[in-house]
């Protein structure tokens, strides 16, 4: 049994909003499922796909209070592409922002509804990972992350340290998973989460059971009765268990 990284769950104040901005920086398609639910992902893309991973912006009343603990790195080929991207997210709506990052080669900025994103500098190891070079996770122990993470999911841990843990799909292609350490501990519901999905054939109950015993808590977020399972990793990040698909 395995689960795979298929989606990030964004919430926001308006769903359709963040959709655009996110449907425009990517180059990607938007759709809905149904009211207050908007999906992105590549065109003509067969979903699940590891080439990519979508987002599903939900409504939200609620308002952001604390910097996410998850947020999308952009990736880009060249000092005049990065300066270019910037630019054109600023011209669709996204701020800059500071979050105590000092003097670094990226760029920090927010869309619509103030959710932290970043624009990278060119990176060789981001040279084929489409749009999104990463998603990218706040942790106090990047060990234990990837260590969970990786027995999770059927990605593959190719870097570990002290400050940061680098998973990627199994097949080798689309966006990295990331934990980078920060000395700063989770303290609300996080507004952008990671959704995975067993593979067919497989049974959802019994993989939640094993990410139980892995270390993975329940976790009530108000959810009522869906179809999906919510659960905690091992620093209180909730993440969707999905029906096989």
């Amino acid at each position: 049994m395995a689960t795979r990284l298929v989606q990030i769950h964004v919430k926001a104040a308006d769903d359709t909003v963040v959709g655009r901005f996110w449907a425009q920086a990517l180059g990607w398609g938007m759709s809905s499922e149904g009211p207050g639910v908007t999906n992105l992902e590549p065109e003509g893309f067969d979903y699940p796909d590891p080439v990519a991973v979508c987002i599903d912006v939900v409504a939200d009343p609620n308002p952001k209070t604390v910097k996410n603990r998850v947020h999308v790195d952009l990736a880009t080929t060249s000092a005049a592409h990065q300066a270019e991207l910037t630019a054109r997210l600023q011209e669709l709506g996204a701020t800059p922002v500071g979050i105590g990052q000092g003097d670094v080669p990226w760029t920090v900025l927010a869309d619509p509804d103030g959710n932290e994103f970043c624009v990278l500098e060119p990176r060789e190891i981001y040279r084929d990972t489409g749009p999104m070079a990463a998603v990218v996770v706040d942790c106090l122990d990047p060990r234990a992350m990837a260590r969970f993470w990786g027995e999770a999911m059927d990605w593959t841990v190719r870097e570990v340290g002290d400050d940061q843990a680098r998973l990627r799909s199994a097949q080798g292609v689309g966006p990295y998973l990331e934990f980078l350490r920060t000395p700063d501990a989770k303290t609300v519901r996080n507004r952008v989460h990671l959704d995975l999905r067993p593979y067919p054939g497989d049974d959802q109950e019994a993989e939640v059971a094993r990410l139980r015993a892995l270390g993975a808590t329940s976790a009530d977020v108000g959810q009522g009765d869906v179809p999906w399972t919510v659960l905690a990793d091992p620093e209180g990040n909730e993440f969707c268990v999905l029906t096989p698909s």
